[in-house]
């Protein structure tokens, strides 16, 4: 198995060491890859920023692994899908500059009702729309020789079942999951349940785990928020909540997945201890 981090988890480091800077954190952390957020850098998608980043991870013998950026296919670039799905792929001519395998872009975070119409809102309605940004994104990213991913991510596109819908619509080899195996619980699924669906499809995975109150408590206050069914979640260490990260790896694993292992940190503990910790657990569980 391959290890690496997200620049994502180590938060405000982000700016205090800059982005080479986190890269060179994370080599001396012991990580063999490294992936990237969208914004974690000034210069917009200058590409001589993406060189940079992938000189100094090379340098440091770190795999420039996966680039994370954010996209709506429904109402991104004020609802235009041309402009969108072209703005995604400048995103990807600096995927390729950083020297990633694969990208993730989200794909959209929900359909609105027209004059007060309820009906007509569901994934299915936006899935045609959807599969054909996706599609059309990733025929341009083969071309650049980097491969795009939709994650478990945003509420709307979060459950097993819609991803696989998803990807199995857009039917490109070069377009597949990136597996986060915590984020099924914003959509209140079980993760290894949901992992046991996805595995088949996975480009990439991310190791998360969250502290978990039942909605029929009070909001816990501040660092949680709520899942689509009002329940309550807490980034935590991995290995300190309650997503069973061990078995989730086996699904994977016994399933053929033989990629990246991508700790993504969002608990309120400090990031460096937080990243620390979760990557001792990972290298226990692989054991």
């Amino acid at each position: 198995m391959k290890n690496c981090v997200s620049s994502y988890s180590f938060g405000g480091y982000v700016d205090r060491l800059g982005i080479l800077g986190v890269i060179d954190k994370a080599a001396d952390m012991g990580f063999e890859g490294i992936e990237f957020v969208e914004g974690g850098w000034t210069g917009g998608l200058d590409k001589s920023i993406a060189r940079a980043c992938r000189e100094k991870a090379m340098e440091r013998g770190l795999t420039p692994v996966s680039y994370c950026i954010g996209a709506d296919f429904l109402y991104g670039s004020g609802g235009d899908l041309d402009r969108e799905v072209d703005r995604v792929k400048a995103q990807v001519d600096f995927a390729a500059e950083l020297g990633v395998i694969n990208m993730r872009h989200d794909v959209a975070y929900g359909m609105r009702p027209v004059d007060g119409k309820k009906a007509g809102i569901g994934y299915d309605n936006a899935l045609p729309r959807l599969a054909e940004g996706c599609r059309r994104v990733t025929e341009y990213a083969e071309t650049a020789g980097v491969g795009t991913m939709t994650e478990n991510h945003g509420y709307f596109s979060q459950d097993a079942a819609r991803v696989e819908k998803l990807i199995n619509t857009v039917d490109h080899k070069n377009f597949g999951a990136l597996v986060d195996i915590g984020n099924f619980m914003c959509a209140d699924e079980h993760p290894a349940k949901s992992v046991s669906i996805m595995a088949p499809y996975a480009k990439h995975v991310h190791c998360k785990d969250f502290h978990y109150k039942n909605g029929t408590e009070l909001n816990p206050g501040s660092g949680w928020f709520p899942t689509r069914a009002q329940n309550w979640l807490r980034g935590s260490i991995l290995g300190h909540g309650v997503v069973p990260v061990g078995q989730c790896i086996h699904i994977l694993k016994s399933s053929g997945y033989d990629g990246w292992f991508s700790i993504e940190f969002e608990g309120m503990e400090d990031n460096l201890l937080g990243i620390r910790l979760g990557l001792e657990y990972l290298i226990r569980v692989q054991q």
